[in-house]
């Protein structure tokens, strides 16, 4: 893989400079996170201290940066790949975590989404917005192979936080969004490396926090753990025992939070069965 290269070389000629000073051979890989309020720790409220780029910084050593930001889509992580403060750390970035996707769907006419799935089992509308994600996602590993053609890219898959009548509009959504990240990979082979949060967190409520869209403290355990185990299996992390320099706290969020779109599942569910029972006659 050509940023396993690049980085392997590096490493190599820091080493090899030693004999004229230590200065860079104590340099720091950078590990940069990128992406929307999953990367940014949202389901936690010390997201600073505590999100999975943190342990994962933390446990191997890393300088670090995360400049996700809560609710981004895809458009708006490449307009943020425009800014001077983000190019200044991709470029010197040697692995780079992105978690973006999910707002793609959540912003897209959510309500509609769940509509068409639920009652009319219908999910054009879901293939339209998988194939902007994958459109976009092109440019955006574009743009960052432009600023720094070495860079390990770590991009996470979709999970399903929701249980009940929303668990299938919800999965219609993060299938699609996973199929377009694994479609990306076949056909740019060496410029990912896919990070499955969505096959590890599964459907248990505990890895999810109370607003049921956000990674709890566990779940961004389980992430971190994920990264850590791949960068150590590429030779880019120290060990795969994660450091966790302080514990994460989850949000507390109150049920009527959650309440109107458990509610609308139900009323939509019940609508299907009215429209299936209409069509039958």
């Amino acid at each position: 893989m050509k940023r396993l290269i690049a980085f392997a070389l590096s490493i190599a000629l820091i080493f090899g400079l030693s004999a004229f000073g230590t200065s860079a051979a104590d340099e720091k890989p950078f590990y940069l996170v990128l992406g929307d309020s999953i990367a940014y720790g949202s389901g936690i409220s010390n997201s600073r201290e505590a999100c999975y780029g943190k342990i994962v910084a933390d446990t191997n050593g890393y300088e670090y940066a995360n400049h996700a930001i809560p609710g981004h889509t895809t458009t708006n992580l490449i307009n943020r790949l425009q800014e001077e403060g983000v190019i200044a750390d991709v470029k010197k970035a040697d692995i780079i975590s992105i978690s973006i996707g999910g707002n793609n769907f959540l912003l897209g006419n959510l309500f509609g989404l769940m509509f068409d799935s639920i009652v009319l089992d219908k999910h054009d509308a879901f293939d339209r917005i998988a194939d902007g994600f994958y459109k976009d996602f092109c440019k955006i590993v574009d743009t960052i192979n432009s600023y720094n053609k070495d860079a390990v890219i770590l991009m996470q898959t979709l999970y399903n936080p929701q249980s009940g009548y929303l668990r299938e509009p919800y999965q219609q959504g993060a299938d699609r969004l996973n199929a377009a990240i694994n479609r990306y990979n076949s056909e740019h082979p060496g410029e990912i490396v896919i990070i499955d949060v969505g096959s590890a967190l599964g459907d248990d409520m505990n890895n999810y926090a109370d607003d049921e869209i956000h990674p709890s403290a566990k779940g961004n355990e389980i992430i971190a753990e994920l990264i850590i185990d791949k960068l150590y299996e590429i030779e880019l992390g120290t060990g795969t025992t994660p450091v966790i320099s302080a514990q994460g706290k989850d949000i507390n969020i109150s049920s009527a939070f959650t309440a109107p779109l458990k509610i609308m599942g139900v009323i939509f569910n019940a609508l299907s069965v009215i429209y299936t029972f209409v069509l039958s006659m």
